[in-house]
């Protein structure tokens, strides 16, 4: 997993509420077991029509999403179904963090062992961040990770993140790794026994 200490990167609105990871990444697409190619099939019935080509006024097929790296959906993001292919989409489309109000347990844990960020916000911070994509579409925003914070143009807000998981993605390791870095301690210990 790589490490992450900050991002600084526009924010791609999708004001929608409840989005499952059906929609996320719909279920004909599971039979994958790695994660390459899975940002071509991120929203795939959202993206493209019936024939393949992509669908003009979805937002992240217009050129201003382009490079974008943060996601800002609607509130209880990621609901329904466990399956670990959402937050694969999701990064291997290009996003490091999501911000929503809300995101299902099993989703913002398999997003944190993969390296994307769920980042929670109170209703009137999430509402103000759509207020500001409106206005200024290609405002930058930065995750700070090691502060929790996010910094928009004229602000800044915190948001809560575990310690552990926090960590682990400072230090660009999943649990094994983390473990891994207390080989010559557990060595030690299976020594003295």
């Amino acid at each position: 997993m790589a490490q992450f200490t900050t991002l600084t990167s526009r924010a791609i609105p999708l004001p929608v509420n409840d989005i499952d990871t059906d929609q996320i990444i719909p279920a004909r697409f599971l039979k994958a077991t790695d994660k390459k190619g899975m940002g071509d099939n991120l929203f795939a019935d959202w993206r493209y029509n019936a024939d393949g080509s992509p669908k003009a006024d979805f937002i992240l097929n217009q050129a201003n999403s382009k490079g974008a790296q943060i996601l800002l959906a609607g509130d209880n993001f990621g609901c329904g179904s466990s399956r670990e292919h959402a937050p694969w989409a999701l990064t291997g489309f290009g996003f490091k963090a999501v911000i929503s109000t809300s995101f299902a347990d099993i989703f913002r844990n398999n997003s944190l062992k993969n390296g994307l960020i769920p980042i929670i916000v109170d209703d009137a911070t999430h509402k103000m961040l759509f207020d500001l994509l409106e206005e200024a579409p290609r405002a930058e925003l930065t995750v700070d990770l090691a502060a929790q914070t996010v910094s928009f143009p004229g602000g800044s807000f915190a948001f809560p993140i575990d310690p552990f998981n926090k960590t682990c993605l400072l230090n660009g390791v999943d649990e094994l790794g983390y473990i891994m870095g207390f080989e010559k301690e557990i060595a030690a210990f299976e020594n003295r026994q």
